[in-house]
């Protein structure tokens, strides 16, 4: 079976957020999104679910979604085909509304930049070379 990732994720305004992720590249499923939420197509495999915080209270009981302005509850790590995928999606991002959120980091069999949705959820596009992959990174 192969398994897929939903990530559920609270957004204060889902017009701007829906913006965001189709600047991205990404698609809106529009089967599952209303006016409170939105399904954003990553790939096959990968659906993130944007929801209004009402929407999010119906699924997380009675704990308030947290402010990722202001703590950093996740950091999402996605993977890219090459360098040139992740400075795609870095420049992507700073053109529909994201931010830096950290310094780029290249460590040679890794490259990523770390980016930050306009709710300040914190992606991160990253490339691995296929040998570190496989065997680990190399020895300093």
């Amino acid at each position: 079976m192969t398994r897929s990732i939903f990530i559920n994720l609270p957004v204060q305004n889902l017009s701007v957020s829906r913006q965001f992720y189709v600047g991205l590249g990404f698609t809106i499923n529009e089967t599952f999104s209303d006016d409170t939420a939105a399904c954003v197509v990553v790939s096959d495999t990968i659906h993130v679910m944007l929801m209004i915080h009402a929407r999010w209270a119906e699924f997380s009981e009675t704990l308030p979604p947290g402010d990722p302005r202001t703590t950093c509850p996740h950091i999402l790590a996605l993977s890219c085909d090459d360098r040139d995928g992740v400075d795609a999606m870095f420049d992507a991002a700073m053109a529909n509304g994201g931010r830096a959120f950290r310094p780029t980091q290249d460590m040679g069999f890794m490259y990523l930049h770390a980016i930050a949705d306009p709710d300040g959820h914190v992606w991160e596009p990253f490339w691995m070379d296929p040998n570190a992959a496989a065997e680990g990174p190399p020895e300093d």
